[in-house]
């Protein structure tokens, strides 16, 4: 039986880093479902952005190299991505302090 609550929403922000870096992981006994992944660019020039699913030692890029150009915003996933227990989110983006990044996530419980 599940001790904590049954569906969790989570809004996770943050600056994308130009190596590699884990934002998100789905919580122990927690499958996540990431509901919205906004990518936007604040700089003053086109920066590239690659956003992936980690799971062990295997990271698929949803998206690699993908031009933000500036004062603009885009989707790093077109639907929903489902995360079991220990799956993460790795973003990383071809200059410093130039994209920043939302996701809109569900933690549901697993019984």
């Amino acid at each position: 039986m599940a001790t904590g609550a049954l569906n969790v929403f989570r809004t996770v922000t943050g600056q994308i880093p130009t190596s590699a870096s884990i934002v998100y992981e789905a919580p122990e006994g927690y499958s996540s479902i990431i509901l919205m992944a906004q990518i936007s660019n604040t700089a003053s020039a086109t920066a590239d952005v690659t956003f992936s699913h980690v799971k062990g030692s295997t990271a698929t890029e949803l998206v690699k190299g993908y031009e933000i150009p500036t004062r603009d915003a885009a989707s790093a996933i077109t639907g929903k991505l489902v995360l079991q227990t220990g799956e993460k989110i790795s973003v990383s983006a071809s200059s410093s302090n130039s994209l920043k990044f939302v996701l809109s996530v569900l933690e549901s419980a697993n019984e």
